[in-house]
């Protein structure tokens, strides 16, 4: 086990305030982990015009979203020992230095290769940056304040995806797709060096060996799972892939075996404490059921972001930009309301929030089942403000509540295990929604529907399942309880 002066000072600091190096990290953390997601998501608008531009068919360019899932769903599981293995520093740095290194091959690109190349490495930076916050934030932020601070990742998380389309769309439009790489390069750059001076390594570091076969089996069955997923939904692209026969199938039951045995291997591990994934979050009652809620929310976001903005363009006749800002002040005051959502968590627990926030997203998705050409823009706007408002209230809690339950040397594995979740149910939510809503916008104009009415009758379909899994949602937020204050509030992980 290794010590370093920065787990000292965080020792003999007082658990009831922040320590001042830690907060500087967090920060540092808060910065790069909203670059990386505004990146995402000023990406996922420009698809359509790098396939114009390289020239290249819509089922080549949608590898751009493809590859960087099944990368993210690889790296993530991989965090909650890495977090452990190496320090703070080293993780902030290698992360930063990955997304840094695949913007600038992005931003030289001369064709379809290598721009995929450059989105690979980004994303092993990207899928790095969220559970290293988390996961800090966890260590360094006391018990009683952890909901504000939460707040502050919501922040992140809803702000980021506000301003992306909109900033993408105006910079496709003047001055091409170079240039979105070129201004995100020069924030994490700074970033970069920014924590090359004054990131502080936080707890202690571990010399558990690395499991090859794990990282295999990991590899196989979550990116398996989230690639056969998102094929099933078209590769995002609006249009589900009917050409692809069987394989979706079979990469989706290959990923179930592989992460089967991958679950077994991480049990049988776990007993040296050598796990590249450690089971035994699942033990705690609280966090089973939060990460359950937080499968299930992630669902119902992704899916409906993802789809939503396909239905207004073909069902009410908006172009893509009118599109962007219908979902515009949904996402603004999500991200606004991230910090007043975790006071409320901190003064009264997860209740008061989580349950009317389930409430309104299952109410906003079965408002969106009855969706027809007819429906004015204003009242899908509202219906999504309300749905934006849901997602709010349930973020904070949920973050809060489920890592808040595990002891301290399970931080960095229950923050693996709840990105990787996240993002295997957004990739099903995605596949499932809009598999659903191509399907019967297929099937309708087949039979000589026009295409809003028929783009209606899918989205009516898909929306009304989404809804029915968004109930599980509400009965289950009444069973989440704030955790009790951290007992080991005045130590740091122990390495294990």
């Amino acid at each position: 086990m290794t010590t370093d002066t920065g787990s000292m000072r965080a020792q003999t600091a007082p658990r009831d305030t922040i320590d001042p190096a830690g907060m500087r990290v967090i920060w540092l953390l808060l910065v790069a982990a909203f670059v990386a997601i505004l990146n995402e998501t000023t990406m996922a608008i420009a698809i359509p015009e790098l396939n114009r531009t390289l020239g290249i068919p819509e089922e080549q360019g949608q590898w751009f979203t493809s590859a960087f899932m099944l990368t993210m769903a690889v790296v993530i599981p991989t965090t909650g020992f890495l977090l452990q293995r190496f320090t703070t520093r080293q993780v902030f740095l290698a992360a930063i230095s990955a997304f840094a290194l695949g913007t600038l091959i992005c931003l030289v690109a001369p064709g379809f290769t290598v721009l995929l190349i450059g989105r690979i490495v980004q994303a092993a930076g990207t899928g790095i940056m969220m559970p290293l916050l988390m996961t800090t934030m966890m260590n360094v932020v006391p018990a009683h304040s952890r909901g504000r601070m939460m707040g502050r990742v919501g922040l992140v998380i809803s702000l980021a995806p506000a301003i992306g389309p909109t900033l993408s769309g105006v910079i496709l439009d003047h001055f091409g797709w170079r240039m979105i790489f070129a201004i995100i390069l020069p924030i994490a750059i700074v970033a970069m060096l920014i924590g090359a001076k004054w990131m502080t390594n936080l707890g202690e570091t571990t010399h558990a060996p690395i499991d090859v076969l794990s990282i295999v089996l990991s590899a196989l069955g979550f990116g398996g799972i989230v690639f056969g997923l998102n094929q099933l939904g078209g590769g995002h692209g609006g249009e589900a892939s009917s050409d692809l026969g069987a394989l979706p199938v079979v990469l989706l039951v290959a990923g179930a075996v592989a992460l089967g045995v991958f679950v077994w291997r991480q049990l049988v591990l776990q007993k040296k404490d050598d796990a590249l994934l450690d089971m035994r979050v699942f033990r705690a009652k609280n966090f089973v059921v939060a990460v359950v809620i937080m499968t299930v929310v992630a669902f119902a976001m992704f899916g409906t972001l993802t789809m939503l903005p396909l239905v207004l363009q073909t069902v009410s006749g908006l172009n893509a930009t009118q599109s962007g800002l219908v979902l515009l002040p949904g996402a603004l005051l999500m991200g606004l309301l991230g910090p007043l959502m975790g006071r409320v968590y901190d003064a009264y627990g997860p209740k008061v929030l989580l349950v009317p926030g389930t409430l309104l997203i299952a109410g906003a998705l079965f408002t969106f089942s009855m969706l027809t050409p007819e429906t004015p823009t204003w009242l899908i706007t509202a219906v999504q403000i309300a749905m934006s408002l849901g997602l709010a209230g349930s973020f904070t809690p949920l973050f809060s509540a489920s890592l808040g339950s595990l002891k301290r040397h399970l931080y960095s594995h229950g923050s693996a295990v709840l990105n990787t979740l996240q993002q295997v149910a957004g990739a099903a939510g995605t596949a499932l929604l809009i598999g659903i809503y191509s399907s019967g916008l297929h099937a309708g104009t087949a039979d000589g529907t026009d295409a809003a009415s028929a783009g209606a009758m899918g989205a009516q379909t898909a929306f009304l399942i989404g809804a029915c899994i968004a109930v599980a949602a509400v009965a289950l937020a009444f069973f989440v309880k704030k955790p009790a204050d951290d007992q080991e509030d005045h130590m740091m992980p122990a390495a294990h």
